[in-house]
C-alpha cells in the first residue's frame, strides 16, 4: 500500500511538473512574440529599424548573464532567477518609456509648429510649402513625423489618410486636434491661421499645467521609489553584515513565501500611490 502510496505521488508530481513546463514555455514562447513585435514596432517609431531576432537574442544573453552573475555575487538561486526575470522584462519597460518620452516631446513641440504654420499661412504660403520648410527647420522627432507625412504623399496616400497615419504614430490629444483642424480646412476651407493660433493657446496652457501638475506629484512619486526599493536595499546591507541569518530568508521555503508576500505588498502599495497622483487633463 505503501508502494501505492508513493508511486502516485511521484506520478502526481511528475504530471504537474510536465504541465507547469508546458505552461511555462507557452507563456516564454507568447512573450518572444509580443517582444519581438513591440520592439518592432516601438523602434520603427524612433526611425531604427532592426532585426527583432537578434534584439531577442541580446535579451537572453543578457538575462543568462545576469543570472549567473547574481548567483556568484549572493549564492542564491532566488536572487538569480528574479535577477534575470527582472533584466528579461526591463527591455520592454525601456522601450515604453523612450517611446513616451518622445510622445511628450513632440507634443511639446506642436504649439511652436502651430505657430509657424500659422505665420506662413498668413503670408500666403499654402499649406504643403509650409510644412516642407517646418522639416527643413523644425527639431527632431517634429521634422521626423511631418518628413514621414510628405513621403507618405509623394508616394499616393492621400493627406487626410496621412494625417490620420500620423495620429496613429503619436496617440495625444494634442496630435489629435492638430490632425483634426488640418483635415476640417482642407475640406471644408475657413481660416486655418486664425484655428491653429486658438489651438497653440490652448495646447501650450494644457502643457503649463501638466508641468504644474508633475512638480506637485514629484514628491509622491520619489515616495513611491523610496518605499520600493528601501526593503531591497535594507536585505542587501544585512545579507552583507550577517549572511547566516539571512541564509534562511534566502534557502527556505518559508523565507520564499516572506519575500513572495513582501514583492507583492510592495508592487501594491506602488501602485496605489502612483494611481493617487496620477492627474489626467
Amino acid at each position: 500500500m505503501l508502494w501505492f502510496v508513493l508511486l502516485s505521488s511521484c506520478v502526481a508530481v511528475a504530471i504537474l511538473f510536465g504541465f507547469s513546463l508546458r505552461w511555462m514555455f507557452a507563456g516564454f514562447k507568447k512573450y518572444e512574440t509580443g517582444f519581438k513585435q513591440l520592439t518592432q514596432k516601438n523602434l520603427s517609431d524612433f526611425f531604427l529599424f532592426f532585426d527583432p531576432l537578434q534584439l531577442w537574442t541580446s535579451a537572453i544573453l543578457l538575462c543568462l548573464f545576469t543570472v549567473l552573475l547574481a548567483w556568484l555575487l549572493f549564492d542564491s538561486v532566488v536572487l538569480a532567477v528574479l535577477a534575470g526575470s527582472v533584466m528579461l522584462l526591463a527591455p520592454r519597460y525601456v522601450l515604453s518609456v523612450l517611446r513616451q518620452r518622445r510622445l511628450d516631446l513632440f507634443d511639446r513641440q506642436l504649439p511652436d509648429m502651430l505657430l509657424s504654420l500659422s505665420g506662413a499661412l498668413r503670408a500666403g504660403t499654402g499649406v504643403q510649402n509650409a510644412l516642407k520648410l517646418l522639416v527643413e527647420t523644425a527639431p527632431v522627432p517634429l521634422s521626423q513625423e511631418i518628413g514621414l507625412v510628405q513621403r507618405e504623399q509623394r508616394l499616393g496616400v492621400s493627406f487626410e489618410q496621412a494625417l490620420d497615419n500620423l495620429a496613429q504614430r503619436m496617440p495625444s490629444e494634442a496630435t489629435g486636434l492638430v490632425v483634426s483642424a488640418l483635415k476640417i480646412a482642407t475640406q471644408s476651407g475657413g481660416n486655418l491661421s486664425e484655428a491653429l493660433d486658438r489651438i497653440s493657446l490652448t495646447l501650450r496652457s494644457r502643457i503649463q499645467i501638466q508641468g504644474r501638475i508633475k512638480a506637485l506629484t514629484s514628491q509622491g512619486k520619489m515616495q513611491a521609489w523610496v518605499m520600493s526599493s528601501l526593503p531591497l536595499g535594507l536585505m542587501l546591507v544585512l545579507n552583507m553584515i550577517d549572511p547566516e541569518s539571512m541564509h534562511y530568508l534566502w534557502s527556505t521555503p518559508m523565507g520564499w513565501a516572506v519575500l513572495g508576500v513582501i514583492a507583492v505588498l510592495e508592487v501594491a502599495g506602488a501602485w496605489m500611490i502612483r494611481r493617487i497622483i496620477l492627474i489626467d487633463i
